[in-house]
């Protein structure tokens, strides 16, 4: 492993167990009060710029004030290249350099709009983030990948750029609605179930409001969900092997999102996952208890996993995920709780797995090496 990890307990009047994950490249994932974080991190004596939404600008405008704030659209609609423009030509008009360090404070859709701005601007700034969503913090945040959504498309345009910093406060979820909070909860089973059996079995002794109520457990939630994704990026920043299986429930995910019009990411990927599960069991990769305890894990966490649209309609937009090369699609199955396998699928094939009413021997697949 390529990270460490160090624990200390603070002394404030929330208590917080404060750790600091190690990734690349100078860059680490601290998890602990946000106020105090950013006085050590940020760095002194340059121009700090805030990119944040307007949610978050009314939420937290206390603690943003200090800063110069850049504010955009609330939602996924606004994640964009026209959003990220309008962004370029405010740093242009405010005489933004290199020297500045810029702050993405909120949700996936204002960090990774935020990274992929800094990432790009004078071809690079410094950049740090604030992650206030349960999904950001465990998903969204984490790893270095920024980008933008191309014609409801999801992140076909972006960079492989680690922040200098993530800052996940538990404290920041209380705000959140409970439709949002349940959606990173999706995140936090993927992770479970691509490497980590006791945060599965955590997750199953536990339920959305006891997580929600208590600090202790939330935060030792998401610092396990933090450490799956760390330990995999740190060997393979740029997704070219080990990395792709945090795609675990996205390819079928991404392509509800685009079908469904009213299903969340977090909802989408749910669904993906269930649908992968069937996958593999259709193809005899994941003993079918495994296979039923994530299932029900799903639906007792709140999610539906009826698929919202045709395999046909599906298949069509998962042919245009950035995962195709050439004549295949890199699939990410579960062989186990704690355990999953990258698969190369023929385009071809795709539309019959949605379907799950093939006969398994019909279905020509290889694991990716």
């Amino acid at each position: 492993m390529h990270y460490f990890c160090s624990t200390i307990i603070d002394g404030a009047v929330n208590t917080y167990i404060n750790t600091t994950i190690e990734v690349i490249d100078g860059s680490s994932v601290c998890i602990g009060s946000c106020r105090q974080l950013l006085e050590r991190l940020l760095p002194e004596g340059r121009r700090i710029i805030v990119i944040t939404d307007a949610t978050i600008d009314r939420l937290y405008r206390s603690l943003l004030e200090p800063y110069e704030c850049f504010v955009i659209g609330v939602g996924e609609s606004g994640k964009t290249l026209h959003t990220a423009a309008a962004l370029y030509r405010k740093l242009i008009e405010t005489e933004a350099d290199r020297s500045c360090f810029v702050l993405g404070v909120g949700g996936g859709v204002v960090t990774d709009i935020a990274g992929f701005v800094a990432s790009t601007y004078m071809r690079g700034l410094e950049f740090g983030f604030v992650s206030t969503t349960l999904l950001g913090q465990v998903d969204a945040a984490v790893g270095g990948k920024n980008g933008v959504n191309v014609d409801g498309f999801k992140n076909m345009v972006g960079t492989f750029n680690q922040p200098k910093f993530a800052i996940c406060d538990t404290e920041m979820l209380k705000t959140l609605p409970e439709r949002e909070f349940r959606a990173g909860l999706a995140e936090v089973i993927k992770a479970a179930v691509i490497a980590d059996t006791e945060l599965f079995e955590l997750l199953e002794n536990s339920s959305p409001a006891e997580l929600r109520g208590n600090g202790e457990l939330l935060s030792r939630v998401v610092t396990s969900a933090v450490k799956v994704k760390i330990g995999i990026v740190s060997r393979d920043a740029c997704e070219k092997g080990e990395r792709r299986k945090l795609n675990l429930g996205h390819t079928v995910g991404h392509a509800i999102e685009k079908c469904s019009h009213t299903m969340n990411h977090g909802e989408a990927v749910a669904a993906g996952m269930a649908a992968a599960v069937r996958m593999a069991e259709v193809l005899k990769v994941l003993p079918s208890a495994d296979g039923e305890r994530i299932l029900r894990l799903l639906e007792r966490y709140g999610f539906d996993l009826t698929l919202p649209a045709t395999p046909r309609r599906l298949a069509n937009a998962i042919l245009k995920d950035k995962k195709i090369t050439g004549d295949t699609l890199n699939m990410i199955l579960p062989e186990g709780i704690g355990s999953c396998r990258i698969f190369a699928v023929p385009k071809s094939e795709i539309g019959e797995l949605l379907c799950k009413q093939h006969k398994p021997e019909k279905v020509r697949f290889a694991e990716n090496p």
